[in-house]
Order: C-alpha cells, then sequence, then structure tokens
C-alpha cells in the first residue's frame, strides 16, 4: 500500500460531501478526518493500484483488483439481453486500455460525457454529442487525461449506434463494453494483461466512495466545449447509453 502523491485535502473533503456515494449509514460516517484522510490516500492493493477518483469500503469488503468477466445487460425497451464485458485494470494500463479498446467502434463514433458536477447526491447527467471521428476525439482525449482518470464525477461513454456496441469508461473508472461481438475486446484486454475472471468483485458491488476536486469541476466545461457539445445537449430517451 502506499500514498498518493500530491492527493490534496479539497479531494477528501469532497468525498464527503455531495459527491460521496458512501450512505449515511455506512463505515465511513464512523471514521475520524484523520482515518478517512489516511483510507483516501491509500492507492495500492497489492499489484493494483487505483486511481484518485474512487475508494473502497473502508472495511474492504471488495478488494480492488484487475480482471474481467461476462454479464448481461437488459434493455428496458426491448426486454433483450445486451452481452456485457465488466473490467477493472490497474491505473498504470488504464488509459491506454480504454482508447484501445474504443478502436473497436470503428472510425466514426457517438461519444457521451457523463458527470455528477451539476447534480444533486449524485444524480448523473449525460451529454450527447453524434459524429467525431474517432482519432480527434482521442486526441482530445489525451488533453483530458488527468481529468478523465482521476475525477469521480466524470465519466464518458463512446458508442457505434449502427454496430450497437458502446465502451464506457465509468466515474467508478471501471470499463464496460456492450453489444455483441464482444471478441475483438476481449482480445484487446488480454494484451493489456486483463484477464478473464468470472468471479471477480468490482468496486461498484460494495461500499465504495467517489471523490472529485473544484480543479476538476472548473476543469470540465472545456472537456465539454472540445467534445463540441453545446449547453443543455443531454442524452434523450431514445439514447443507446447503458448502464449495469
Amino acid at each position: 500500500m502506499g500514498n498518493a502523491p500530491g492527493y490534496q485535502s479539497s479531494t477528501t473533503e469532497s468525498a464527503t460531501d455531495a459527491n460521496s456515494r458512501a450512505n449515511p449509514t455506512s463505515s465511513f460516517q464512523r471514521l475520524n478526518n484523520e482515518e478517512l484522510e489516511s483510507h483516501m490516500g491509500v492507492f495500492r492493493y497489492g499489484a493494483f493500484d487505483l486511481t484518485d477518483a474512487v475508494r473502497p469500503s473502508y472495511d474492504l469488503q471488495v478488494v480492488p483488483r484487475q480482471g474481467f468477466r461476462n454479464d448481461s445487460y437488459t434493455d428496458p425497451k426491448t426486454n433483450s439481453q445486451v452481452p456485457v464485458i465488466m473490467a477493472s485494470a490497474s491505473r498504470e494500463r488504464l488509459f491506454e486500455l480504454f482508447l484501445d479498446l474504443v478502436d473497436c467502434l470503428g472510425n466514426d463514433v457517438d461519444v457521451v460525457l457523463e458527470t455528477s458536477h451539476y447534480g444533486e447526491s449524485g444524480e448523473h447527467e449525460d451529454l450527447y454529442r453524434e459524429h467525431i471521428d474517432v482519432p480527434v476525439l482521442k486526441s482530445i482525449f489525451y488533453d483530458f487525461e488527468d481529468l478523465i482518470l482521476n475525477d469521480g464525477c466524470t465519466g464518458i461513454a463512446v458508442l457505434n449506434p449502427r454496430k450497437q456496441q458502446e465502451v464506457q469508461f465509468d466515474e467508478h473508472k471501471m470499463l464496460i463494453c456492450y453489444g455483441s461481438p464482444l471478441e475483438a475486446f476481449e482480445r484487446i484486454l488480454i494484451k493489456h494483461d486483463v484477464y478473464p475472471d468470472e468471479q471477480i468483485r468490482f468496486i461498484t458491488e460494495a461500499e465504495h466512495v467517489h471523490s472529485s476536486t473544484d480543479t476538476f469541476a472548473r476543469e470540465l466545461p472545456r472537456l465539454q466545449s472540445q467534445l463540441g457539445i453545446d449547453a443543455g445537449c443531454s442524452m434523450d430517451d431514445d439514447g443507446m447509453s447503458f448502464e449495469v
């Protein structure tokens, strides 16, 4: 275990207010400031490094580790089953892995900027942009790598409605791939040393806490602008952004 360098106290403070996903009776509520600060500063669990965006429960109901498993999502409109891969990867490989997964979607994609910076009590808003070239999109992502990796109130979804496939890099910094066939996604995960593990449990499946900073909140509108998303351009009910 180690302490994240430069881990700002404002990150820990924001983790205990409206940006926290810990429920009011959680183990986090029993911690004093020193204990909370110490827990938020731990990013390494064995060979797995978390980003600054999220931390597991204080009593480690789930210990973060690398791997992926197959799952499914039930489309509420059609009641059909959509095949899904859920994956967790250590920080040092996570961003490049995300970009390689996006390449599976083709050259012309849509993008959704997911944020809970503007909502109350963790509700998030989906801001949508259609038709963007993948090389342009990836260049923008590189410019905002720190925000995308380390902000627990920002997520990205990239989708190709024509292929009915999507890659989501969510606020927990999990990678979720939707839509058949999934084999190309699986090959890329394994290429990055992320292997199938049907017994893996993810940080989202137990109590956890998100964190953010005022700096990330100020940077988000810049990312929105670079993506060409107008204010108020939210995803409607006909969109294809799934959530597990």
